[in-house]
């Protein structure tokens, strides 16, 4: 048994690596979830499409920053398109994220030529991968190179953006579109824009997240986003549920989706650790959502039997 125990303990860096990289794409999620109260079910394609587009240009000869910049936009044009299909259209965000995420997996299939392609970690200078971080526990690399402190890094300069971006003008209009679209109107805000930016803002963080995790596992595969939207929904709801008392500020809930990425990947290698059966992971996730979901209407509920049976007597 401590010889198991050990195991998850060496399994445990991979685990937090793949959560911090979840945790960008969970921003994006909570972006249009919370901020602008849409389920948007584009993240299942575009976070494929910025692994696609990175790997593409990566070992076409582009630089790093490059093929991430350049994911980052293919992510920008993903929601551009649901965006469309929403606004000037007139379909529901749900339908409108549907559409395009059927459409991203024929576009994602052409990027790439094939079902996957593979990134020689030996051959390119990378920004995060598996390799290192194992290179990093052996001692082999120093400590600075994990893709844990490079993660992390990132992770806090992309909320520090996001948070001076929501202060302004422009960003609080898109944030007072999610919170009451009529009142936004009357305040003269273009809540189409809004809404538009919005849906673009958050698939390019998806898309980024996308590219990081190619880079992590060596490969990007056309399957690779099935269920990034529930794992990004547990995420923001796993770190709300467990961090709403503490984390009120707007970068702090952030910065709470990152957590919860790291703690749903966290239980996940724990369940993997057990020797549970790994095709019954998507059904655990569907129920960990659930629940967390239903904890503030069963809060509500019980905090109201007081005030019923007090008018009762």
């Amino acid at each position: 048994m401590n010889i198991n125990f050990l195991n998850l303990l060496d399994q445990l860096p991979g685990a937090l690596a793949q959560g911090l990289i979840w945790g960008i794409l969970a921003i994006g999620v909570y972006l249009t979830y919370k901020v602008l109260d849409i389920a948007d079910l584009t993240v299942d394609g575009s976070f494929c499409t910025g692994g696609a587009v990175f790997v593409v240009l990566l070992t076409g000869g582009a630089p790093l920053w490059v093929a991430l910049v350049a994911a980052f936009l293919a992510g920008l044009l993903a929601g551009f398109a649901t965006g469309i299909f929403h606004v000037f259209f007139g379909i529901s965000p749900l339908l409108a994220g549907i559409l395009t995420q059927i459409g991203l997996w024929a576009v994602n299939l052409m990027i790439m030529g094939k079902p996957n392609l593979s990134v020689n970690v030996n051959h390119f200078r990378l920004l995060v991968s598996l390799r290192y971080l194992q290179e990093v526990i052996k001692g082999e690399r120093p400590w600075y190179q994990s893709p844990l402190l490079t993660v992390s890094l990132l992770i806090l300069s992309l909320i520090a953006i996001l948070y001076w971006f929501f202060g302004t003008e422009f960003g609080t209009g898109v944030r007072a579109t999610g919170s009451n679209i009529k009142m936004a109107k009357a305040q003269g805000i273009n809540t189409d824009f809004a809404k538009v930016f919005g849906l673009m803002l958050s698939n390019g963080m998806v898309a980024l997240s996308g590219a990081l995790l190619t880079q992590y596992q060596g490969f990007a595969d056309i399957n690779m986003g099935r269920g990034a939207i529930i794992i990004g929904l547990a995420a923001v709801i796993i770190g709300e549920a467990l961090l709403v008392w503490i984390f009120r500020n707007f970068a702090l809930r952030l910065l709470s989706s990152v957590i919860g990425a790291v703690i749903y990947f966290v239980v996940i290698q724990t369940v993997l650790w057990l020797r549970l059966d790994p095709n019954y992971l998507k059904l655990l996730t569907a129920v960990v959502v659930a629940v967390f979901l239903a904890v503030p209407h069963w809060k509500n509920k019980f905090a109201s039997l007081p005030a019923r049976n007090k008018g009762g007597l």
